[in-house]
């Protein structure tokens, strides 16, 4: 199987936005708060990350909740959290975490709330948080054979570099799925290529008639995943609003499985 990599890096030098600039500045907040073992300051913090007050005391409060920091004797000092992701059951508390996480934007969103990862060559949706206000996607043809429709498939593939997308799609051929599906590979290429990583994938009734969802990267480590959404095609005009908010709340979860 042949390696591929992500297409686009977002550097914090650029002066993006978006949860990949969150989780950098954040993991840079970790590393100033680790050469302070007994506590950093809030001034200690901007000076040794270069970043503005207020996005340090943003980030502070954030990984405080997240208990990535705790606050002792008048500073700062990294929280239990790392010392619980040093155990034996590393992956079942992060999958815990995981799934908390989820159940959490679940309720915030009103929708269905998906983690998915392409891992090996396949489109993998490894947790789902959906309930009886929040309908999960009936899969009426397997999602691994349908990434070119899907908001999850668009935004995985968007990530591999040009040779992986061709790679997956030789696999996995365009077919029909509804009268919106794209079955062009050229136009499919070119949106992919094209697609901003600070900006959500929708689908709009590409994969099912009656459904709608919208996904955000989640590149954390070797991790190339993202983190969608679901909703019945009648509350598509709270489509977009939900996804900026989803891509929001992405950097927490890129953090927890960064770490």
């Amino acid at each position: 199987m042949p390696a591929h990599g992500r297409g686009r890096q977002v550097t914090l030098d650029q002066g993006e936005s978006g949860p990949h600039v969150s989780l950098r500045r954040a993991l840079r907040l970790l590393e100033a708060a680790d050469r302070h073992p007994y506590g950093v300051t809030l001034a200690d913090l901007v000076r040794d990350t270069s970043l503005p007050e207020p996005v340090v005391r943003e980030l502070v409060g954030l990984l405080c909740t997240e208990g990535y920091l705790q606050f002792a004797d008048g500073g700062w000092i990294l929280g239990g959290t790392f010392a619980m992701l040093g155990q034996s059951n590393r992956e079942q508390l992060i999958r815990i975490r995981l799934e908390h996480k989820l159940a959490e934007l679940r309720d915030e969103l009103g929708a269905a709330v998906y983690f998915s990862r392409y891992y090996d060559g396949e489109l993998r949706v490894e947790a789902v948080a959906a309930g009886e206000h929040a309908p999960a996607v009936y899969e009426w043809v397997d999602f691994k054979a349908t990434a070119h429709a899907s908001a999850i498939g668009k935004c995985l593939l968007s990530q591999l570099d040009h040779d992986g997308r061709l790679d997956h799609l030789s696999r996995h051929p365009i077919a029909r799925l509804t009268s919106r599906t794209i079955t062009d590979a050229e136009q499919l290429m070119h949106r992919l290529e094209r697609q901003p990583a600070t900006v959500p994938v929708l689908d709009l009734q590409e994969y099912a008639l009656g459904t709608v969802c919208a996904a955000v990267p989640v590149t954390a480590g070797s991790t190339v995943g993202c983190l969608a959404m679901s909703l019945p095609a009648d509350n598509a005009h709270r489509l977009r609003a939900a996804a900026e908010l989803l891509a929001e709340r992405a950097a927490p979860l890129m953090l927890a499985m960064a770490v």
